[in-house]
């Protein structure tokens, strides 16, 4: 499915729209963003990727205090760098773009506030996903009976089974439950 950078031929773009909740024109705005990310060298190689690096200097992922984690989560490279393809861009695109499901948005944030990458929300993920919220600032870091008390009430709603994690299942019952969640999990170039 790789193509060069510098062009995006009616076939890949037809594959690509089959493939995302992402239209042509959403297709072609990102394909443009990717390619302005390359170095002069790099726009004529087959199957590119960027840097983590260079895809936080995007505007729409700068801001975002799950940027790095959310290029880990989309990456497919093989050094767990968080450098991004094309195709691993317009994966996160999709997920991120209004027409994504609720399935979808919820799979994915899932995994991306599961820091440990071990298919549940333990108390270490619960705190790193609050400071990511809160800050990690003296002023803002809460204090550790504050976020002892959080992550108790965060898990009193929503460890169903009551094993002490929040698993899939259990974050998107949770999930299904906060009507802004899909309008809020957005990221739109």
């Amino acid at each position: 499915m790789g193509t060069t950078a510098s062009q995006l031929g009616k076939d890949m773009l037809s594959e690509y729209q089959e493939l995302t909740f992402l239209t042509k024109q959403e297709i072609l705005l990102a394909h443009k963003r990717f390619t302005e990310l390359l170095t002069k060298d790099e726009k004529d190689l087959p199957n590119n990727r960027v840097s983590m690096e260079r895809i936080l200097t995007l505007p729409e992922l700068k801001s975002n205090p799950f940027r790095k984690r959310i290029c880990n989560v989309f990456s497919t490279s093989e050094y767990k760098d968080g450098g991004l393809t094309f195709e691993d861009f317009l994966d996160l695109l999709s997920a991120f773009s209004d027409s994504a499901t609720l399935e979808i948005k919820s799979h994915y944030a899932f995994r991306i506030f599961d820091f440990d990458d071990d298919g549940t929300l333990d108390c270490g993920d619960l705190e790193k996903l609050v400071n990511c919220l809160t800050g990690e600032t003296d002023d803002t870091r809460l204090t550790p009976e504050e976020m002892r008390q959080l992550i108790n009430n965060i898990l009193e709603e929503s460890d169903i089974d009551k094993d002490g994690t929040v698993n899939l299942s259990e974050f998107q019952h949770v999930i299904s439950r906060s009507p802004d969640f899909v309008s809020s999990f957005k990221i739109v170039l």
